[in-house]
């Protein structure tokens, strides 16, 4: 299941982030705008939970039937589907929509009646957080595309699982970065920072019966669990891996339902960290949601080096025009956001780097 995430990014670098994955018409790499009024609904978060508002790609089609096919358009849906045909107050749902699963999407009327006409979407993320059960209590991970080229003997090693190797400083070291990632800054038009997570969804449009604005909502949509993230949860979002997938979940017009959701496939392709209980509590909302922990000694321990150094720069590297979320932004996090211009580099992106640069020189 996915029942939070973490999505950083200002508006604008939702934007430029999603040119990795969305092409005009002449095949150039383009960023896709926002629609109207949407990137201000939109509040960066490391603790995005069910109700809040999160950034959506998908086909401008669907706002404007007269538009050209495969263009795509960014939007601000609240987590958590709300039918079109409900009558009632969306607050007074008495069941969760945050997921549906893709076996049984087409048999409840709640996701079937908009999966047929298409109203597939892509939900944007920095990561999901998902936990683990135990004894005493659960263990929270966040999971997320690896942000380095992996060597081919390393791809699929469960010797980058924590579960396997619980003593680590992280769960997914940079053995050779991208070069996407190796270069500080970026050229014009290509985005150079963190590589969002892409989870398959689907929306539906709620209007109030007595009018009103109407209100856009999704439900990530989830599969089995790969054989990675097994031993941390048995479900886990659909992901739709690299631009081609993206592009024929979103073309509605092309792809009909059934052959859609053939892409919606256990993968294989992410990794992840152990972090801190702090995310258990949707009021957190700091760096220190994204912090690696070590499992071995999570109590007092003395931070690593490399904790260290994400920590600093997690703190450092807020970003620009960065808005308080429907919950409480600690205090500690204001201070740090307080007269700090946003650098070039993400903060995972650059701990990544300085993990990297670290091994090269030892």
């Amino acid at each position: 299941m996915c029942g939070r995430t973490a999505c950083t990014l200002a508006p604008d670098e939702v934007s430029r982030a999603c040119s990795s994955y969305y092409r005009g018409r002449g095949g150039q790499r383009r960023q896709p705008r926002w629609r109207d009024g949407d990137a201000d609904k939109y509040r960066p978060s490391y603790n995005k939970s069910p109700q809040s508002m999160s950034p959506v790609l998908l086909s401008q089609r669907h706002f404007d039937k007269n538009a050209p096919a495969g263009e795509c358009i960014l939007a601000a849906m609240r987590w958590g589907l709300v039918p079109a045909w409900f009558k009632n107050d969306p607050s007074k749902m008495q069941y969760s929509t945050s997921n549906c699963r893709s076996e049984s999407i087409l048999e409840k009327k709640s996701y079937k009646d908009p999966m047929l006409k298409g109203q597939r979407c892509v939900i944007l993320a920095d990561g999901f957080y998902e936990w683990r059960r135990q004894e005493k209590d659960k263990q929270p991970f966040f999971i997320y595309f690896p942000q380095t080229r992996a060597k081919k003997e390393d791809q699929g090693d469960p010797m980058t699982s924590a579960l396997n190797n619980e003593n680590f400083e992280t769960a997914c070291p940079a053995e050779e970065a991208s070069p996407d990632l190796a270069e500080e800054g970026e050229a014009p038009g290509v985005w150079t920072g963190w590589r969002l997570l892409t989870m398959a969804g689907v929306f539906d449009c709620w209007t109030p019966p007595d009018g009103g604005e109407p209100l856009y909502t999704y439900s990530v949509i989830t599969v089995n669990a790969s054989p990675n993230l097994q031993n941390i949860h048995d479900r886990m979002p659909a992901i739709l891996d690299g631009e081609e997938e993206v592009r024929r979940w979103l073309d509605f017009g092309h792809v009909k339902a059934l052959d859609a959701l053939k892409l919606l496939q256990s993968k294989n392709i992410l990794t992840f960290h152990p972090v801190s209980s702090l995310v258990n509590n949707t009021r957190n909302n700091s760096p220190k949601c994204l912090q690696p922990v070590d499992l071995n000694n999570k109590k007092d321990s003395k931070p690593t080096a490399s904790t260290k150094m994400m920590m600093s720069w997690l703190m450092s590297s807020a970003p620009s025009k960065k808005k308080e979320t429907d919950t409480r932004v600690s205090q500690e996090e204001g201070e740090s956001k307080a007269g700090t211009k946003r650098k070039s580099a993400r903060p995972l992106q650059q701990w990544l780097q300085g993990a990297n640069k670290k091994r090269k020189v030892s």
